[in-house]
C-alpha cells in the first residue's frame, strides 16, 4: 500500500469535491421520511433517482457502474453492501443501509447511512450504534503524518471490543474525479503501517461489520453481498479530506447528528 500514488487535492479541487459530497449527503436526509415498513427498496430507489436527477441537477453515479442497475444501494439486514433495490418491502424491525454516490460537474460525491425501520432489535441497535462508533474512531485518526493502518486499528478495535467482526473483502477507496481511486482504505490493520496522510488527500471510510462471523458470500446476481452465517451486517459511510489540521467530513448529516457522537 505503500508504493500506491495518491492525488493530493488543491483548496479548489477539495471545494468542488465537499460540493459533490454536500449533494450526496442530502439524497440520505431526504430519503430518511420514505424509510418505512411497507415501502419497497424499489420505490426508495426511485424517490432517490429523482431528487438527484430533478432537483440536485446531478447525475446517479451507480447507474451503470459495471452494470449496477439502480440509483442506491439497498442493504438489509444480512446484506453487507450492494444490495439491488427491488420489490422486498421493508418491515418493522429490519435495518437499511442506504449508499448514494452522484456526480456533480465531474466530481463524485459518496455516503451512506444506517436507518431502523420500527423498532429494531438490541442486538440490531448495538451493532448500527458500535459500526457508527467505529467509522468515527476511524474518521478521528485521520491527519498529515498518520498512516492508514492507525485508521484501520481504530476501527477494528471498537467492532471487537463489542465482540463484532470486521469485514475484510471491501474497504474505502480514494474518491474525487473517479469514483474509486487510490488509495483503498482497509478497515482493520496496525498501528503506524500502510500509506503515510498528507494534505488535500480525498477518500472514504465505510466500515462495514457483522454482528456473527465476518466471512461473506456474493449473490448469484453478481452484487449482493451477505454475510455467510445470515447474521446482522451494519455500514456507515464518510467521504473525509486530509486538512492541514487534521480531516474535515466532507458528507454532513444536513439534518444533524440526531443521538450520534459528534465526529
Amino acid at each position: 500500500m505503500n508504493g500506491e500514488t495518491v492525488t493530493i487535492r488543491s483548496p479548489e479541487e477539495v471545494a468542488m469535491a465537499r460540493r459533490a459530497g454536500h449533494l450526496a449527503a442530502s439524497v440520505l436526509h431526504m430519503i430518511t421520511p420514505h424509510v418505512t415498513a411497507g415501502i419497497s427498496t424499489e420505490a426508495l430507489d426511485q424517490i432517490c433517482h429523482d431528487y438527484i436527477v430533478d432537483v440536485l441537477d446531478a447525475i446517479p453515479a451507480n447507474i451503470g457502474y459495471h452494470g449496477f442497475p439502480k440509483t442506491v444501494c439497498t442493504s438489509v439486514n444480512h446484506v453487507i453492501c450492494h444490495g439491488i433495490p427491488s420489490a422486498k418491502v421493508l418491515k418493522r424491525g429490519d435495518i437499511i443501509n442506504i449508499d448514494v454516490a452522484i456526480i456533480k460537474d465531474g466530481w463524485f460525491g459518496d455516503c451512506s447511512r444506517m436507518y431502523f425501520v420500527g423498532e429494531p432489535s438490541p442486538l440490531a441497535k448495538r451493532l448500527v450504534e458500535t459500526t457508527y462508533e467505529a467509522m468515527r474512531a476511524g474518521i478521528q485518526q485521520v491527519k498529515p503524518g498518520a498512516t492508514l493502518g492507525d485508521v484501520g486499528h481504530a476501527i477494528q478495535s471498537v467492532a471487537h471490543s463489542a465482540h463484532f467482526s470486521v469485514v475484510r473483502e471491501y474497504c474505502g477507496h480514494g474518491i474525487g474525479q473517479i469514483y474509486h481511486d487510490t488509495p483503498q482504505v482497509l478497515h482493520y490493520g496496525r498501528r503506524g503501517e500502510g500509506l503515510r496522510l498528507q494534505t488535500g488527500m480525498i477518500f472514504t471510510i465505510e466500515p462495514m461489520v457483522n454482528a456473527g462471523k465476518r466471512d461473506t458470500k456474493e449473490l448469484p446476481d453478481g452484487w449482493t453481498v451477505v454475510t455467510k452465517d445470515h447474521s446482522l451486517s451494519a455500514q456507515w459511510e464518510h467521504m473525509v479530506a486530509v486538512t492541514d489540521t487534521g480531516f474535515e467530513v466532507l458528507t454532513p448529516w444536513p439534518d444533524g447528528l440526531g443521538t450520534y457522537s459528534a465526529i
